[in-house]
């Protein structure tokens, strides 16, 4: 059996936490974005795709690296998550217009030509964007992992998603620690 090709996809890190309910994901949103650097740079390290899908806020006129200038500056979270995540030469980037980052988007392809069969996914929300690509990456057999300190989400939401995800075998969900482990 050979070994299986990871790639980290990151999901909707980049925000203005402009919507209702961000007040209660911002500290979670934080912590993930920790979270999600110590995984880049773990990626990075191994030769291994670093993936950023994110919102365009519904601007079809701005690429990624402006919605990243735009969030480094926005004070407050929008800015340390922008800090803490900032992309590398040689990461890949794409921008989705709804909740997964499939729908739409030239993912597929990009995962392909890279030679990826396994997708860990982190970033917000657990019970929103995250939910909806692991359904969508496990529909093609993706061997799909959620890292969960990696991921952002809505109080109890965010526990219900995670559980959902595993419970129905969409995704396998692992502790930062285990998953570096192996």
């Amino acid at each position: 059996m050979s070994q299986s090709t990871p790639a980290l996809l990151i999901i909707d890190m980049f925000t203005l936490f402009d919507f209702p309910e961000a007040d209660h994901v911002k500290p979670r949103a934080l912590q993930a974005a920790r979270s999600i650097a110590v995984l880049a740079r773990r990626f990075r390290e191994r030769g291994n795709p670093v993936i950023y899908a994110n919102d365009n806020f519904a601007n079809w006129q701005m690429d990624f690296k402006e919605l990243v200038c735009l969030c480094m500056a926005t004070e407050g979270a929008s800015s340390e998550i922008a800090k803490v995540l900032q992309s590398q030469p040689g990461d890949y980037f794409v921008l989705k217009p709804k909740h997964s980052a499939f729908l739409a988007t030239p993912l597929t392809v990009l995962l392909a030509k890279l030679g990826v069969s396994e997708l860990v996914v982190a970033g917000m929300t657990a019970e929103s964007c995250i939910a909806a690509t692991c359904f969508d990456s496990n529909a093609r057999e993706y061997d799909t992992i959620v890292v969960q300190e990696a991921v952002a989400g809505i109080g109890s939401l965010r526990k219900t998603a995670l559980r959902l995800l595993e419970d129905s075998k969409a995704a396998r969900v692992l502790k930062l620690a285990s998953y570096l482990r192996r």
